[in-house]
């Protein structure tokens, strides 16, 4: 049950994967995020909360000013957010949390090759693309050129076209995932992106109908044969509320459908952490820190007992 222990280089440092989770705060700089959308717009809110969750125990801060929620104008050619509206929402928020946190690690979600730039000038340290490479093909060249940690996320097609795909069974799914990985892994080999400066995320939610992310889930330790260490970030996704429903239908009792939702993110996000995960994004992060410890400690156990 154990994960790999390796070095993940960023722009500037090195962090060690594998030894414990690794956990990534998500910031969303935006009117329109399905699950915070206008709560951090203004920049001091956001710096305001990316502080916060600093304080909480996240080990890595993900900013994002563009909503990649299903149906949302974005990956195309003329995306809801402009280049110059993301890097206008983001820049000032970065610069404030490194000035209250200098040795703060910041990660910017973007597909976009000219903000990942900007952000990385501004003292980012990890470039998160949703798209894997695929929305701007000036990403990897600027990957490459300016050497940052890098996300490469699975997307199946473009928000505006997940409502319209089909659901796949098992196998089918996990060739899709994984073979968008491998293509995306190959992309960025061939722009001269190091590998260790590589994590894959499968992309829970991203292109992939309700019940595909749950066999996702279950079958994603398969994906480790892709060489790198994986980020899984299931936190606040409509699957585990579209779940919560189905139960609260049946007569099950779930309480509060967005409370419940926080409880359902910890538990998929322990089973994304059983499951091979070294890194979670998630949204509240002192209830993950303190669930990641226990996966953390099941895995110890695990790895001592094979070990005898």
């Amino acid at each position: 049950m154990s994960r790999e222990i390796t070095e993940w280089r960023l722009r500037t440092r090195t962090i060690r994967l594998g030894e414990r989770t690794r956990v990534m705060g998500v910031v969303n700089i935006t009117t329109d995020s399905f699950s915070d959308g206008g709560l951090y717009f203004v920049p001091e809110a956001a710096v305001e909360h990316a502080l916060k969750l600093l304080d909480e125990g996240a080990d890595l801060i993900d900013l994002g000013a563009e909503s990649t929620r299903p149906g949302a104008k974005a990956g195309g050619e003329r995306p809801a957010v402009s280049t110059e509206e993301e890097q206008a929402r983001l820049l000032p928020v970065i610069e404030g949390v490194l000035k209250a946190r200098p040795k703060a690690i910041l990660s910017i979600d973007t597909y976009k090759a000219a903000t990942a730039r900007a952000a990385l000038a501004a003292g980012a340290e990890i470039v998160n693309d949703v798209s894997g490479l695929t929305w701007d093909k000036e990403m990897a060249a600027a990957c490459a050129e300016l050497g940052p940690g890098v996300v490469l996320m699975h997307t199946r097609g473009t928000p505006e076209e997940w409502k319209s795909q089909q659901t796949l069974e098992s196998d089918a799914l996990l060739k899709l995932v994984r073979s968008g990985l491998e293509e995306s892994l190959a992309a960025a080999n061939a722009a001269g992106i190091d590998e260790d400066r590589i994590v894959v995320d499968p992309g829970y939610g991203f292109g992939k109908r309700f019940e595909e992310n749950f066999v996702l889930l279950v079958r994603q330790r398969e994906l480790l044969d892709l060489g790198r260490p994986l980020l899984a970030g299931v936190s606040r996704k409509s699957f585990l509320t579209r779940s919560l429903a189905k139960c609260q239908k049946a007569g099950e009792s779930v309480g509060d459908l967005r409370e419940a939702r926080e409880s359902a993110s910890l538990a998929a996000m322990t089973a994304a952490i059983l499951r091979g995960a070294s890194i979670i994004r998630v949204h509240a992060v002192r209830a993950a820190v303190e669930a990641a410890q226990v996966a953390d400690a099941v895995l110890a156990a695990g790895a001592s007992k094979e070990s005898i």
